[in-house]
């Protein structure tokens, strides 16, 4: 198996590739981003906010700095979990385990309604039912829903493969969005 590229040696990708084959959907926990995936398990999706003076932006993906005005004055922030839907893509193909057995799925751009946008996915609604604006609230989807895991289980923790939390069993869950 080629480490990260999940492909074979032989070259096959996704579901003809080998069992444990790496994941592509496993977040890297380590000691900065421990509290987002910590909160995360526990239903709250968290943000990073400046308290610069003259600042205050919210931004998400989490960094160790405002990416507004590049100050280290920044603190964790729990959002409300609503969000309006900004754009949208409905995936029919992808290779990368395990999306290949979830297709179609839809990816999307979310506007939360702290400011940021986020990459994520919109659950429990058909594609022909979306709309540009249309209300969102946050959902956590817990690590092995809805898809066959690269141990070979169903549901429950998830092998790091060495990535982020050192190898160790961490169980995580994953912001997706509904309908409100």
């Amino acid at each position: 198996m080629t480490a990260g590229t999940g492909k074979s040696a032989d070259g096959r990708t996704g579901a003809g590739a080998a069992a444990g084959a790496p994941r592509f959907d496993v977040p890297e926990v380590d000691a900065f981003t421990r509290p987002y995936w910590d909160a995360a398990a526990e239903g709250r999706l968290l943000l990073r906010r400046c308290r610069a003076a003259g600042c205050g932006m919210a931004h998400h993906y989490p960094r160790e700095f405002c990416p507004s005005c590049w100050s280290e004055e920044v603190v964790w922030e729990q959002a409300t979990g609503r969000a309006t839907l900004y754009s949208w893509s409905v995936v029919h193909r992808n290779d990368l385990p395990p999306f290949g057995d979830r297709v179609p799925y839809v990816a999307a751009v979310v506007e939360l309604a702290e400011g940021p946008r986020m990459m994520t996915e919109i659950i429990d609604c058909p594609a022909g039912a979306l709309r540009i604006g249309m209300p969102l609230l946050v959902r956590f989807r817990q690590d092995g829903e809805d898809r066959q895991g690269g141990d070979g289980r169903q549901g429950g923790g998830s092998r790091q493969d060495g990535a982020g939390a050192g190898g160790a069993e961490y169980a995580y869950a994953v912001p997706v969005f509904a309908p409100a």
